[in-house]
């Protein structure tokens, strides 16, 4: 009998709706292969939503998205909206559909791929055999810390206020998908805080270590956040695995992604105790580019197969989808920004085409 699921897709901005039309066929097909039925239903965010009803997230989109198995979201943003009011922009509602939906949760991976090994700006040396899992807390810290805002003091000038603070249940809930993580990994869990000088950190650390006893088979070890930063461009493969707050996990994922050679090919999946997860590439909408089928639908693509196996729970079907993308790089097919000597460019739908072939051999 046919498992059926509900999707909501949210295009977004830019590249959006054509990294994800591509990968809704790809979907379709992985559902003929396994038996999965999906119900895709499009609804508004960002910018786009901004221009139709004046909100970067409606409460339409919100009770939708709620109301479904997974959201697969594409990009958000450009500069048409960047000089709008904060509560306007196209970011506001990312971070309100992850408050909305209790994403807590957010795992961000940065694999080096043997046939994009050379993209990267690293020496071959440094950055081979890289495979790390950054998992972020996302609905706490200084991004949502009360009090925050612009205040005029005493004397006249403007004072800017935001507030890094976590309760011990937001630390220890997010320390225990990351010991988890790293149970299904290789058993090594970074740290990453700022506890020399932040007392929000001190707990961090605390309660991430006292926790350290009920996974055992986990090595844990500590690193500051500058620390860290400058251990990911030197010695990349002595990660794992790597936990940490908002806006350190914010910072040091994009310093991961950039591991890579290319933010265009990485997925990442936001999830919450219970509920929908969201799985969306870490890229941008790329405006510049956007309607000219240049984009790369890749990680679109494996962002589909996050939520296939971390949403759905459809490990084979997500195993079929990464596979067809290894087979395509296989066959030297590229977009622009991963183009090497001697390979195949592709646009952003022939990059689709080649993968419904590598899924159908």
């Amino acid at each position: 009998m046919s498992q059926t699921y509900r999707i909501t897709l949210l295009p977004g901005d830019g590249i959006g709706p054509e990294i994800l039309g591509v990968t809704v066929e790809i979907l379709k097909e992985i559902g003929r292969q396994f038996d999965l039925s999906f119900e895709f239903s499009e609804a508004l965010i960002g910018g786009s939503a901004i221009d139709a009803v004046g909100s970067p997230l409606p409460e339409e989109t919100l009770t939708q998205c709620r109301a479904s198995d997974a959201v697969l979201l594409a990009a958000i943003g450009g500069y048409k909206w960047d000089n709008l009011p904060r509560h306007l922009r196209p970011e506001t509602g990312l971070l309100g559909l992850r408050a909305g939906l209790n994403l807590f949760a957010n795992l961000r991976p940065a694999t080096i791929l043997p046939q994009l090994v050379d993209a990267s700006s690293l020496r071959r040396e440094v950055i081979e055999g890289v495979d790390i899992m950054v998992v972020r807390e996302l609905t706490g810290g200084i991004y949502f810390g009360e009090p925050k805002g612009v205040f005029a003091t005493e004397s006249g000038e403007k004072r800017g206020v935001n507030t890094m603070a976590y309760t011990e249940g937001e630390i220890d809930r997010i320390a225990r998908v990351a010991f988890e993580t790293a149970q299904k990994r290789n058993h090594r869990l970074c740290s990453v805080d700022k506890a020399n000088v932040l007392e929000v950190s001190q707990l961090w650390r605390d309660r991430v270590t006292a926790l350290a006893p009920a996974y055992g088979d986990v090595e844990l070890s500590h690193l500051y956040v500058d620390n860290a930063a400058m251990q990911l461009v030197r010695w990349p493969q002595q990660f794992d695995t790597i936990v940490t707050g908002n806006l350190f996990g914010d910072i040091l994922s994009d310093i991961a992604a950039m591991l890579t050679g290319s933010i265009g090919m990485l997925p990442s999946a936001s999830l919450g105790a219970d509920g929908p997860g969201v799985f969306e590439p870490v890229h941008g909408s790329a405006p510049d580019i956007a309607g000219q089928d240049k984009a790369n639908p890749l990680a679109q693509v494996l962002s589909a197969a996050m939520m296939l196996r971390y949403g759905l729970h459809q490990a084979a079907a997500a195993d079929r989808l990464e596979t067809a993308v290894t087979t395509v790089l296989d066959q030297g097919y590229r977009t622009g920004d991963i183009a090497s000597e001697g390979s195949t460019i592709l646009g952003c739908q022939a990059m689709g085409d080649a993968l419904l072939k590598a899924l159908n051999p």
